[in-house]
């Protein structure tokens, strides 16, 4: 029997390396100060370790960035539109692979096309743009995630689940509002939880006989994948690549970042299989983004992003990236930090409303644990919670189900030492939690405030 040791390595080696810039508190502190306490308005170079998003911010390989080098940049039919077609349909087999520049752009193509004022989409849980797309049409974005995935400390292997019996009465009572039905996968909003073969399976069923499309928001396709081969009893001999073509054939569209999985800087697509649909879809397309065959991307980024997607599902690099996410949330969970439990596929999420009980969910806790993340050790993070989710479409606001702080681990790009540094911050941080002060807005956008939004601490 061969041994098995506890050590995660790297599934590879380090080929270019790019400075860090070491910045001392002082600095830290005159920084968000001027950013307006937002970290997203730092500058990058006076971020020590970037956690704020796994999107986009990953290390792309040697061979994409010898990808890079056919890229083809002929505006219509370039041999790299193609070479990118074939890699999404090996995995996703749609009939229509639609481009597009990101995730929320394909958002913004499907949802022009489907939302509008009465209607309603429901999801397990809707990440921001999302939402936000979802609203903009004047429709309802509704979340029916499990009552488990609700809870930080709750215990469940996939709690990012749609909940059927709360779709079924939606569509029972709803059908002639509900153009489409979204399943996260992983639910990023949730702390990056899976959702199981037969979960999507279940909503397939249910979707079918009322005759309303399934969509999946796939982006962590991959990961959620792997929890599958892991979790769900008879699946654990399957190929990672088997088990994403059967997610995808139970669904009849889906919406894509490739700046998460696929290892993408930049990218994404609509994928539908109905002609109707998808005129509609490339219409809007040529009209925003781009003629059909590049969608807004480079014939370079088409490259890259086609052999990314081969790389996303191979178990090595999966297996590293699941244990080694879990590696810092374990080590936060038994220093007593509050996490969200299991942990996650792409990221850590700290659950800031137990850990600065003395905030109340109005005075934003997870923005103030980001901003002292930040301020110690350089950290940048992101609030989930209510700042990111309190707004309401009517202008009030309300506290979010949690408010969750993400660590969010770009792929390939930080190693161990770098994590370990991590969890000493947070350690440190959370030593401190009782000393920290809640915040107030003080300027805000009306929609995706959290991007923008200026805020000052409450003394």
């Amino acid at each position: 029997m061969p041994v098995q040791f506890k050590t995660i390595i790297e599934p590879f080696r380090i080929h270019s390396v790019e400075p860090l810039r070491m910045t001392t508190s002082a600095l830290r502190q005159e920084a968000i100060r001027q950013a307006g306490y937002n970290l997203f308005s730092l500058h990058a170079e006076d971020v020590l370790i970037d956690l704020l998003t796994d999107s986009g911010t990953g290390a792309m390989s040697r061979d994409q960035w010898a990808a890079i080098q056919h890229g083809d940049e002929s505006y219509a039919g370039s041999p790299s539109w193609f070479r990118f077609e074939a890699a999404v349909k090996e995995l996703f087999p749609f009939q229509h692979i639609i481009p597009t520049h990101q995730g929320r752009a394909a958002e913004k193509i499907l949802f022009s096309v489907v939302g509008g004022p009465g209607k309603v989409i429901p999801n397990n849980t809707h990440f921001d743009t999302t939402r936000a797309n979802v609203e903009f049409t004047g429709a309802e974005a509704l979340d029916l995630v499990i009552p488990e995935g609700k809870d930080p400390q709750a215990i469940h292997p996939f709690k990012g689940n749609l909940d059927l019996d709360a779709l079924e009465a939606l569509l029972f009572e709803r059908i002639d509002d509900v153009p489409a039905v979204f399943i996260t996968v992983t639910n990023n909003s949730g702390g990056g939880q899976p959702v199981s073969l037969a979960n999507i399976r279940g909503a397939s069923g249910i979707c079918h006989r009322y005759k309303v499309p399934l969509f999946l928001d796939a982006c962590r396709f991959a990961e959620n994948a792997w929890f599958i081969h892991e979790r769900e009893a008879g699946q654990g001999d399957r190929e990672i690549p088997d088990i994403v073509r059967e997610m995808a054939s139970l669904t009849d569209g889906m919406t894509m970042s490739a700046k998460k999985d696929p290892f993408g800087n930049i990218g994404g697509w609509l994928a539908v299989n109905d002609n109707s649909l998808a005129e509609s879809c490339r219409n809007l397309l040529i009209l925003t983004e781009g003629f059909p065959t590049y969608g807004g991307l480079a014939g370079r980024d088409l490259e890259a992003i086609a052999q990314g997607l081969r790389e996303a599902v191979h178990p090595d690099y999966l297996r590293y990236r699941i244990r080694s996410t879990a590696y810092l949330g374990d080590a936060l969970d038994q220093a007593g930090v509050p996490v969200v439990k299991p942990i996650g596929g792409h990221a850590v999420y700290i659950d800031a409303r137990a850990l600065l009980a003395h905030i109340p969910p109005l005075e934003y806790p997870g923005q103030s644990l980001a901003v002292a993340l930040y301020e110690i050790g350089g950290i940048r993070s992101v609030e989930i919670g209510t700042v990111m989710f309190g707004r309401k479409p009517d202008g009030s606001e309300v506290p979010a189900e949690m408010d969750l702080v993400r660590l969010a681990v770009p792929r390939r790009t930080y190693t161990q030492s770098h994590v370990d540094y991590v969890i000493e911050v947070v350690l440190e941080v959370a030593r401190e939690a009782a000393t920290l002060p809640g915040y107030r807005m003080v300027s805000e956008p009306p929609a995706l405030r959290h991007f923008t939004a200026t805020f000052e601490p409450i003394t």
